[in-house]
């Protein structure tokens, strides 16, 4: 891990073992950009990568000079309006109405570790010697706006994590309409464009496209993320695998208004822009003022797909998630929701909660319904008070019953939001966002509180707080069921209306960041109508999250496919429901709802009391062997071996650690009959150590099971005997692959 400053050519050069980041000072003192991709040996010189020549229909930026023009060069921060007619990463409005700025190069520091961000989540180094730090301070000479960039490598992985800095040096306030986490300016478009898209219980279902001379973006303007678009990108070349080829993947670390896009020029020249949405921000500077963006990452592989995503799940699960939880295998849950929605009483609860501890639950969470006058969603948010009708002995009550039974209590909080029909909003009816003389939209039945004022997240933490003070409590889901409309906040001035999508993120982060230091053993598992808000923002914070309030087993192979692209199983709320499913009313076989959820963090989520005893006893085995295996699904390196999107069968698998274990998830969704034999490549396994199958007790070297497959047909390979219990649509199995003697 190195970053070099070749002072007589003004060249950095940012690299590991796995990556080279070049980039160079040019002769208008702006950064330009000369390479990103596979390490390269350093040397002195590598100006010549940065081409420029005469063009036609083309702006110069010096008299008597026909060959430097910023449109046809690649850049590190560019600006709009100065011979570039690209997309800009940065556009600040000054006084006099002008957007021109002129960022020059005035010095640079390189560190060891890496900061933090004030305010921000962002990941995080825990010694020196694992990440070199890169700042780069440029300056405009009219405005005295200084751009602060900052490159991070890592000393392992084709990582860099890229944010900016902009402060007011100068005696004016401007305006920041547009500030990007990150520009990639790359040589070429043969890029397959790969995003997580989708809607509310579809979510992060895998879209592919071949870029083209134009822009192609993806974002959210909700306030929220967004079930819509991931903050997550992937380039790939047309030839690369999940197994091998070059991809870039690109993550955002924010929870709100978000764009990436990629634009190619006339010359296909390829731009990337990540960072806060600029149609709906914007940001007053005064005089000595500071802005951060948030923080962009950076993957570079040429060994495939896998690699890059697990190069992400290993950054996102030890250097960004935080805290206690953090490398813990994670509890068995049941969540009463969709055992009884709001139609429960203290000992319907506790009933739900023996059975499952009869079955091996380790942790039961009271879902919505448990404060206030919250009998359906009209009412009640707000007021985080235990609704004493349903719950006499209160929440500390019911939380001492649930750990006398021998399980870990949790519960479920909705704070940002709140009801018109509610003691709280009734005290405080301007602390909603919403528009003077303009109608209030809902969404449920529900406002959004104004997070960017102060008192608004102060009051909600006192209710918050003291519940947790109060009642033995070790989770904490917490859940946004609506985006944001009429974004404007009575607290703040005019001119600062901009800024209010931006500041309610900031608020939401500061309610979890004093959440989480004051009652640091508590697991929050983050959710927004499921995967509303699934970002990496959340993850430091909340080290896990409701991915998708879509449980069924058959959807929820794509949503967690996709969802492995960028994330850590570990993060993934995972969950066993009834059939038929609530979301699509489909019956799956109870072995197939577990062996889906299985990689995840595992729970249930129904009354255990209304299945029959042979199906306890098949949940009292599932249990069993995921507390058995979970460190090694959580925590082991993840493959994805056939994509639900491109066939009938998926699958995936977890190596452990020292490659002694492997757990491989199978799924055939339609039956067949007289079909063809079938193997499947396995991936991450030692050539050298012998393995058994406990699905077939066949022992084979590893290279074998990578190279010529496991066999997976089965009985439809054929006509099924009548005297088997009979395949059905649906089916599943999990291989464990344990190392024996030869």
């Amino acid at each position: 891990m190195h970053i070099t400053f070749h002072e007589n050519t003004r060249i950095f050069h940012l690299y590991n073992d796995d990556i080279s980041y070049i980039m160079t000072i040019m002769r208008n003192g702006h950064l330009g950009q000369l390479y990103f991709g596979k390490h390269i040996k350093d040397k002195e010189d590598f100006s010549y990568l940065l081409e420029t020549c005469e063009r036609p229909m083309t702006s110069y930026l010096y008299e008597n000079d026909r060959t430097f023009s910023l449109e046809h060069i690649r850049q590190e921060y560019p600006v709009f309006g100065t011979t570039d007619y690209r997309q800009s990463a940065v556009e600040i409005r000054q006084e006099n109405g002008s957007r021109i700025s002129d960022f020059t190069y005035r010095s640079h520091i390189i560190t060891e570790g890496k900061p933090l961000l004030l305010g921000l989540p962002a990941t995080y180094t825990e010694a020196p010697k694992e990440a070199l730090t890169l700042t780069v301070t440029l300056e405009d000479d009219v405005t005295k706006v200084r751009a602060q960039l900052l490159y991070t490598i890592f000393a392992k992985g084709g990582i860099v994590a890229r944010s900016v800095r902009l402060s007011n040096e100068g005696p004016r306030p401007v305006r920041l309409c547009r500030a990007m986490s990150l520009c990639l300016d790359l040589p070429d478009r043969d890029y397959v464009w790969q995003q997580l898209s989708g809607c509310w219980a579809r979510e992060c279902h895998i879209r592919s496209r071949a870029l083209e001379p134009g822009i192609l973006s993806i974002g959210s303007m909700r306030g929220n993320s967004s079930h819509e678009h991931n903050p997550f990108l992937v380039l790939k070349r047309p030839d690369t695998t999940e197994r091998r080829g070059e991809a870039i993947g690109f993550s955002l670390i924010y929870s709100g208004n978000f764009r990436i896009q990629a634009e190619v020029d006339a010359h296909d020249t390829l731009r990337v822009l990540a960072g806060i949405d600029p149609e709906t921000f914007e940001w007053k500077l005064d005089r000595s003022e500071t802005f951060q963006t948030p923080e962009a990452i950076m993957v570079y592989t040429d060994s495939g797909l896998n690699h890059m995503s697990q190069t992400f799940h290993k950054l996102y699960q030890k250097r960004l998630a935080r805290g206690y939880w953090r490398d813990k295998a994670r509890p068995i849950l049941n969540n009463n929701w969709e055992a009884t929605y709001f139609d429960f009483t203290q000992d319907r609860l506790i009933e739900i909660a023996s059975r499952a501890k009869e079955c091996g639950v380790e942790l039961f969470v009271l879902d919505d319904g448990w404060f206030g006058a919250r009998s359906s969603d009209r009412a009640g948010l707000g007021d985080w008070k235990a609704n004493k009708t349903r719950l006499p002995d209160g929440i500390a009550g019911l939380a001492d019953r649930v750990e006398d039974l021998g399980l870990k209590f949790g519960l479920w909080f909705e704070p940002e939001m709140v009801n018109k029909d509610s003691d709280f909003y009734r005290q405080h009816p301007d602390w909603i966002l919403s528009t003077p003389d303009r109608n209030q939209s809902h969404g449920r039945y529900q406002h959004v509180l104004d997070f960017s004022r102060k008192e608004v997240v102060d009051a909600i933490y006192e209710q918050m707080s003291a519940i947790l003070r109060d009642a033995k409590i070790s989770y904490i889901k917490w859940d946004m069921n609506r985006s944001i409309t009429e974004c404007y906040s009575s607290a703040w001035p005019a001119d600062r209306q901009g800024e209010i999508y931006h500041r309610y993120i900031l608020g939401v982060y500061d309610l979890y960041e004093r959440l989480t230091r004051e009652f640091p053993k508590v697991l929050f598992e983050s959710c927004a109508s499921g995967g509303g808000r699934f970002d990496p923002g959340m993850l430091y914070y909340a080290p896990q999250g409701w991915i998708s309030d879509n449980s069924d087993a058959v959807e929820r192979l794509k949503i967690q496919y996709g969802t492995s692209m960028c994330y850590p199983v570990s993060s993934m709320g995972t969950h066993v429901s009834v059939t038929p499913n609530h979301q699509v009313f489909r019956n799956t076989p109870l072995h197939t709802r577990a062996n889906v959820a299985c990689f995840g963090t595992f729970g249930y989520e129904l009354d255990l009391n209304k299945l029959t005893q042979e199906e306890n006893e098949e949940v009292k085995e599932q249990i069993a062997f995921m507390k058995k295996y979970r460190k090694v699904l959580q925590f082991g390196t993840f493959y994805r071996l056939m994509s639900p999107f491109e066939g009938n069968e998926t699958a995936w698998m977890a190596v452990s650690e020292d490659q002694k274990t492997a757990l491989v998830g199978w799924y055939r969704v339609l039956n067949c009959v007289n079909g063809r034999y079938t193997r499947l490549r396995l991936e991450g396994l030692n050539p050298s150590y012998y393995y058994r199958n406990s699905q077939s007790g066949v022992c084979c070297f590893g290279d074998e099971l990578m190279y010529a497959g496991m066999i997976t047909s089965d009985e439809t390979a054929g006509q099924l005997p009548p005297d088997i219990t009979p395949y059905t649509d649906f089916e599943s199995r999990i291989y464990v692959l344990e190392v024996t003697e030869p």
